[in-house]
């Protein structure tokens, strides 16, 4: 067991238990920080072996391979550790389904079995779970081996939780509580409409708000795990720690309740080694988060005396040749169509502003962004298209273009329609589009066959309503001098505008004002199969010098930036 623990890079120790214990000279172990929470005052029983509790989140169908950190790897970490007589739990914190081809071209089901196989015993929705539809979502976990928690996942028809909120594991005397957490967000950042019946009323909620709702479920259920005899309670959440996860970030829920020890986090991608932050009561609780696509695996270790240590694997030898192979005949089932050559470029399509180093898509203009756009304009022979930043989710590098690279940009299988809206309508999208900028908004809009300015120095007119979707503009716009091929905008005026049904039909990123619309085209294909439809046959495979500059064809401009 000796190899584990010395690839335990970085470890953060915390007391679960009454006692505080001296300090370690380990440079890279601070002292264990003694609390006084609920779970803390009372007499704990103790370990009879040592727990260490896995856990990952954000993978985003990262599977690994025999050179990258993976779940085979994880698999045999799980492994070691229960030959050298430990507990183990496994769980997972959420966005695991999704997020590249084995998602995409499988539903998810691919990387759900993977999971099965490796021995995960509790996991949370993310918000991209959804992202294939509730009816799917919802049949693999019916049908998975190991439980899917939430405390705010409602069935707003029947008033119940659609999961159980927590599951309790007896490990000797000892009883700890897992308790899930799905951030409300996810109304918005996944499809709105896959949360509603067909006369677009929500059927299905996560407690939205302005906070208070979450922090009452989480603390109700906390509170009754307790009362069930749990000794510990460890939150699985996939809330995240970011300004845009406000007001559900992990630390505003830890900062609003009492009586969790430990939460291991997603959503934000956040790499948290092991931090400590107050609850209610100042009482210390212990939190980490692992980064995305298996950059690390995270331990939660506990030990005999009731400490909590956290540690972030960030490489380990030990590889699962079953779990590896099992990957390895997935890849293979999805190898020759991703091989297969789509077109070629002389230069990087990006998301990115190669000046700053920083993600460009969701506030400003980039060549790729450009590129889908006009891919969605051909296919819907519109007069402007418009996609949302957070659908454009890669880079394609300068060489050939795969059908996998095309998957990777756009992994949702968003379907493409296009709608007769007026201009106004196109003005209040735009308007909703900059409504966060010079910040990441993952609804700012990518546009095509139209041109704008927007001035950062005006606040936001934009309100919108408890569940992120747009609910009214009052006051000065920021949106300036919009263009449509050219000739000034007319309000009155209609238009035929591409995008996928996430924007037009299903209010996604909180664009409500197309839904009503008359639709010229309803899901008539996939949003990847547009781009690859428009670079093999518009551009007869070879991307254009049209789009070279990395920052776009001057599309959108920022005024006072």
């Amino acid at each position: 067991m000796k190899k584990i623990f010395s690839l335990l890079l970085v470890s953060v120790l915390f007391l679960g238990g009454c006692q505080s214990k001296e300090s370690s000279s380990s440079s890279t172990t601070p002292p264990i920080s003694s609390t006084s929470n609920s779970s803390s005052t009372e007499a704990k029983h103790a370990l009879d072996k040592d727990l260490a509790i896995l856990y990952t989140n954000d993978t985003h169908c990262a599977l690994g391979d025999k050179d990258t950190l993976g779940y085979a790897n994880l698999s045999q970490y799980r492994k070691d550790l229960l030959a050298d007589n430990k507990y183990v739990t496994l769980v997972d914190c959420g966005d695991a389904i999704q997020g590249d081809s084995v998602g995409t071209l499988s539903n998810g089901a691919y990387v759900h079995n993977i999971m099965e196989n490796v021995g995960y015993d509790i996991a949370i929705p993310g918000n991209h779970e959804f992202d294939y539809g509730m009816p799917n979502f919802l049949s693999l976990a019916k049908d998975s081996s190991f439980k899917y928690i939430s405390c705010n996942f409602t069935d707003l028809v029947t008033d119940s939780l659609v999961f159980k909120p927590y599951t309790i594991k007896q490990y000797g005397t000892i009883k700890i509580a897992y308790l899930g957490i799905t951030t409300p967000k996810t109304i918005t950042s996944s499809t709105p409409t896959y949360f509603q019946d067909d006369k677009g009323n929500f059927i299905y909620g996560f407690d939205q708000g302005d906070g208070s709702q979450l922090y009452a479920a989480v603390q109700k259920n906390v509170d009754e795990a307790k009362k069930e005899g749990a000794d510990y309670v460890v939150g699985l959440s996939h809330l995240g720690i970011t300004d845009d996860c406000s007001p559900y970030k992990s630390t505003e829920v830890i900062k609003n309740t009492t009586g969790i020890d430990v939460m291991l986090d997603g959503h934000s991608h956040s790499v948290i080694e092991g931090e400590e932050v107050n609850n209610k009561d100042g009482n210390k609780v212990l939190l980490s988060s692992t980064g995305t696509k298996f950059q690390s695996f995270g331990m939660l270790y506990m030990k005999k005396d009731g400490s909590f240590q956290t540690s972030l694997i960030k490489e380990y030898s030990g590889y699962d040749t079953i779990i590896g192979d099992y990957i390895d005949s997935v890849n293979a089932l999805l190898s020759e169509k991703l091989k297969e050559k789509v077109g070629t470029t002389a230069f990087d399509l990006t998301i990115m502003n190669p000046d700053t180093g920083k993600r460009q898509v969701r506030n400003g203009e980039t060549n790729l962004g450009d590129l889908s756009a006009d891919a969605f304009k051909s296919a819907g022979d519109s007069d402007i298209a418009i996609v949302n930043g957070g659908g454009v989710r890669d880079n394609i590098k300068t060489g050939d273009i795969t059908y996998g690279d095309i998957i990777k940009v756009m992994p949702f299988n968003n379907m493409l329609a296009k709608v007769e809206a007026t201009g106004q309508k196109i003005l209040d999208a735009l308007e909703l589009s900059v409504k966060d900028a010079p910040s990441e908004f993952g609804g700012f809009l990518q546009v095509s066959g139209l041109t704008f300015e927007y001035d950062v120095s005006i606040a936001t007119p934009v309100i919108l309503d408890t569940n992120g979707i747009l609910s009214s503009i009052s006051g000065e716009r920021r949106v300036k001098n919009v263009l449509i091929n050219g000739v000034a905008l007319d309000a009155s005026k209609k238009y035929i505008v591409s995008s996928t049904t996430y924007i037009l039909k299903n209010s996604g990123n909180g664009y409500n004002m197309f839904k009503d619309c008359t639709f010229l085209m309803d899901e008539n294909q996939l949003d990847n199969q547009a781009l690859i439809n428009y670079i093999k046959t518009t551009l007869s495979g070879t991307i254009t010098e049209t789009y070279s500059n990395p920052l776009g064809t001057g599309r959108i401009k920022a005024l006072n930036a």
